[in-house]
């Protein structure tokens, strides 16, 4: 369904846009902003995706031994180069 919207863009956008339209890239301007906020749409999802997956990590390291410097360097150090 698509629902009409009123919309202020600035003039270098709004030029933009209709460049995007007259390149035959896009339709419509409006076009051009849906495409924008897909793009907006996704990029938010993959940074919630990322935030989900570090707090996973986070709570995995949270809740595994603890190893000091001095373990972490032996163990790197034995580690085949």
């Amino acid at each position: 369904m698509v629902v009409k919207s009123s919309v202020s863009l600035r003039e270098d956008q709004h030029a933009f846009a209709k460049a995007l339209v007259v390149a035959g890239r896009f339709p419509s301007v409006s076009a051009v902003l849906q495409q924008g906020l897909d793009l907006l749409k996704q990029q938010e999802a993959d940074a919630q995706a990322d935030r989900a997956a570090l707090q996973v990590l986070l709570q995995q390291r949270a809740n595994g031994a603890f190893v000091s410097a001095d373990q972490l360097r032996a163990m790197l150090a034995a580690q085949p180069r």
